[in-house]
């Protein structure tokens, strides 16, 4: 798609208003594939307040400059430079003080990491979420004079944007692939930096500890999994056991576990007819209401909408 073509918003008017008073950010995903592309232009008007949120960020600077705010850490961004925002940093993106007067556009990737993680449970999530999840507060979070790099992922997230709203199944394998190969790149790019070696082998070490934790999920979800068992599994203390895993994965171990049981229920809401109950016991939830209320918490609608958003037939959906 030409850039002139592209939908560009007044990102002030669009992202301000969704901002809460603890500074959170929340987007309304569509839950069948929660992932969203904008194309944002920026004025010296407004400025949009530091803010987290639970979703990961690529951010393009298509044109112009700003500066980026991350935590008490700021950079200059370059048009063609790119940022890559985990969740838990509070953020912001602004005009310089003095600069140019043109009128900046960016290009900005949304996507929460169940789009990922639901597919398995081996451990290959927390690989392709490296580069997001190895990060801390003073971790370098622009690649800049990159172009090669930053104009391919650029692409990219067009060729994603073109596939949304992804209603259709293949819509939805196309967006998950060319997403995956955008994390593929971004993981190629932080194991080359010299910086970043260390703390992309100490990730790597760490995800093959818990890798036997992961095959023992892929083969035991439908039985009751506690934190205790889980880190028996590793031969861990609890208290061991919790501190790695939300290193590694983002999450503590029971969000972790019932974004993943929820994923499994998704692929047999779609594609079986086994009844809503059924699948709520088939992935572990004993509890139907509570297999409910967490499909809802995670997912915005009920087991039954999500089956009929997925075009399947309505026989015994109960």
């Amino acid at each position: 798609m030409p850039i002139a073509r592209l939908p560009w918003e007044n990102v002030f008017s669009l992202i301000d208003p969704q901002i809460n008073a603890e500074g959170v950010h929340t987007w309304p995903f569509d839950p069948a594939c929660p992932i969203e592309v904008r194309f944002f232009q920026y004025d010296k008007r407004n400025h949009i307040r530091m803010n987290r949120h639970d979703y990961f960020e690529i951010f393009y600077l298509q044109q112009g400059e700003l500066t980026c705010r991350i935590q008490d850490h700021s950079s200059l961004m370059r048009s063609g430079d790119l940022a890559v925002i985990s969740s838990a940093q509070y953020h912001t993106m602004q005009l310089p003080a003095q600069g140019s007067t043109s009128r900046p556009r960016a290009v900005t990737l949304y996507f929460m990491p169940e789009l990922i993680r639901a597919a398995h449970s081996k451990g290959e999530d927390a690989e392709y979420l490296a580069p997001f999840l190895m990060q801390g507060a003073s971790s370098d979070h622009l690649i800049t004079r990159r172009p090669d790099l930053t104009g391919e992922i650029f692409d990219l997230i067009k060729r994603i944007h073109l596939e949304l709203p992804a209603t259709s199944a293949r819509a939805r394998l196309a967006v998950k692939t060319y997403l995956k190969m955008i994390l593929l790149l971004l993981l190629n790019y932080y194991a080359e930096r010299r910086g970043a070696m260390e703390i992309f082998d100490r990730q790597q070490r760490a995800i093959e500890q818990l890798r036997p934790l992961f095959d023992y999920l892929e083969a035991n979800y439908q039985q009751p999994i506690s934190v205790e068992s889980a880190a028996a599994v590793l031969g861990l203390s609890k208290s061991h056991f919790m501190r790695l895993f939300k290193q590694v994965t983002g999450q503590p171990f029971v969000v972790y576990l019932n974004h993943f049981r929820i994923a499994k229920s998704q692929a047999l809401l779609a594609a079986t007819d086994f009844s809503i109950s059924e699948v709520g016991l088939q992935v572990g939830f004993c509890d139907q209401s509570y297999f409910g209320f967490m499909f809802r918490n995670l997912l915005n609608m009920t087991p039954l909408q999500y089956r009929r958003l997925c075009g399947h037939p309505t026989r015994r959906l109960q």
